[in-house]
């Protein structure tokens, strides 16, 4: 049996024996409980160089991240059958998988039975914002929640409503089909008729260009056949302005007279007509018509 002293105690003998003071509170200390070891105890074959620091084993493995969670539903251990109620704490690993509802990640979640230490894992359901058991543990069964599974989900009641929207517009498809051709069909009337029109003008635009030409040739020769034609008419003009008569022969007389008819004819010709004047090819001005005297109008003086 060990006897504690007193604070008084230990008081009156520091002050009776203060050379026993060092024995007194070592012995004291001992007594009483370690809270705050100030010494240790080393044995005697204690040899501080075979503590020697060493590495532990690497970990193996995907690098999961610890969490603190609450378990999300209450469950059974498949393995001791421990039930594990909602809202018992966990560190649980958490595990980013590949899968995806539309954008949102999946993850999985790793815990052990509080009983037997069998792993147990579960992952998120974002499609019913729930949880899926995986492995290890079967959930119990929930009223509410069979209820609930029993319902329509937002997600089937608008594919059902499309099914049933398809299904009743089947008329209404077939219009809007119908309607889409005769587009089809106007759309491509209006393109043939503009390449029509297109072609069209393409074609009159390039016979103009041929018909200006033509044109342009026509008037030139006209131009020419008549300079041609007035300076035939001025060579042929007599020295006194008069035309000269080219003289027909009787065909008798040419067969009489022989060839000094033939020479007489020919002096008396060259002699009439005379030496041929120069030809010029100067253009000269017409003259200006004075419709208004024909039509008797007379212009009034000024002075």
């Amino acid at each position: 049996m060990i006897i504690r002293p007193t604070k008084a105690s230990v008081v009156a003998y520091r002050l009776l024996h203060p050379s026993h003071h060092h024995n007194l509170f070592t012995t004291t200390t001992a007594a009483m409980s370690e809270r705050k070891v100030l010494t240790k105890y080393y044995p005697p074959d204690f040899d501080p160089s075979k503590m020697v620091r060493q590495r532990g084993p690497k970990k193996t493995g995907p690098l999961l991240q610890t969490v603190r969670l609450m378990a999300p539903y209450s469950m059974k251990c498949t393995a001791c059958g421990e039930f594990i109620y909602k809202g018992r704490k966990f560190n649980a690993r958490k595990e980013t998988t590949d899968e995806k509802y539309y954008a949102i990640t999946i993850y999985r979640f790793y815990i052990k039975c509080t009983r037997c230490s069998q792993e147990i894992t579960f992952k998120t359901d974002p499609k019913n914002m729930d949880y899926e058991a995986e492995k290890g543990a079967k959930r119990n069964f929930e009223p509410w929640r069979e209820a609930k599974l029993a319902e329509e989900t937002e997600e089937e009641r608008l594919d059902r409503l499309e099914r049933e929207e398809a299904e009743r517009d089947a008329m209404k498809e077939l219009e809007t089909k119908t309607l889409d051709a005769k587009t089809e069909m106007q759309i491509a009337d209006a393109l043939d008729e503009i390449r029509t029109r297109n072609a069209r003008n393409e074609r009159t635009a390039k016979e103009g260009a041929e018909v200006t030409v033509v044109d342009k040739v026509d008037d030139e020769r006209e131009r020419q056949e008549a300079e041609d034609a007035e300076a035939a008419r001025l060579a042929f003009l007599a020295g006194t302005g008069e035309k000269v008569r080219r003289l027909v022969e009787d065909p008798e007389e040419e067969e009489g007279t022989g060839t000094a008819s033939a020479s007489t004819t020919a002096t008396s010709t060259s002699i009439l007509m005379g030496p041929p004047p120069v030809p010029t090819f100067a253009r000269k001005p017409k003259k200006k018509t004075d419709f208004g005297a024909k039509l008797g109008i007379k212009k009034k003086s000024l002075v």
